[in-house]
């Protein structure tokens, strides 16, 4: 089978174009490639991940929730702990609605919401889930026993 090798773009639809792309822009570093009217497409520079932007003229207005059938939210990686808190001091300044950093077993979390209140997360995983992801790499673990490791992780076992 062919495996995915990375998510390219997801495209979101927006209450307002303008505040949008200021959010992404100026609060997340992304940068416009193209304004196609409706639609604005930003890229991310380093990785080449990109958001579009869409405002379709027969979009209802209101605002995001989980809550609906459809996206929960969006994870994106980040380097280190440390980076969190870089975005943390970066939201603060931005007026960015977030939760605090969460230190988990299998890593550290920090959620944060889009003007259209859409939910969007930084996730830097623990030594632990790196190992257990390399592993599933190198072979394909049955169920019960990916199961097993987590279970492990969770519990604070080596």
């Amino acid at each position: 089978m062919p495996h995915l090798t990375g998510v390219n773009h997801i495209s979101l639809s927006v209450t307002d174009l303008d505040r949008s792309e200021a959010f992404y822009t100026k609060v997340l570093g992304l940068v416009r490639l193209r304004d196609l009217g409706d639609v604005r497409v930003l890229v991310e520079p380093t990785s080449g991940f990109q958001v579009a932007l869409a405002a379709p003229p027969q979009r209802t207005g209101s605002t995001f929730s989980e809550l609906n059938t459809g996206l929960d939210h969006i994870g994106l990686s980040a380097g280190s702990r440390a980076d969190l808190e870089e975005w943390v001091r970066r939201f603060d300044a931005a007026g960015v609605r977030y939760t605090p950093i969460l230190d988990l077993p299998l890593g550290h979390h920090l959620n944060f919401r889009d003007p259209d209140d859409i939910a969007w997360e930084f996730y830097v995983p623990s030594p632990a889930a790196t190992q257990g992801y390399a592993e599933l790499r190198e072979r394909r673990s049955p169920p019960e026993e990916t199961d097993a490791y987590v279970e492990q992780v969770l519990r604070g076992a080596p």
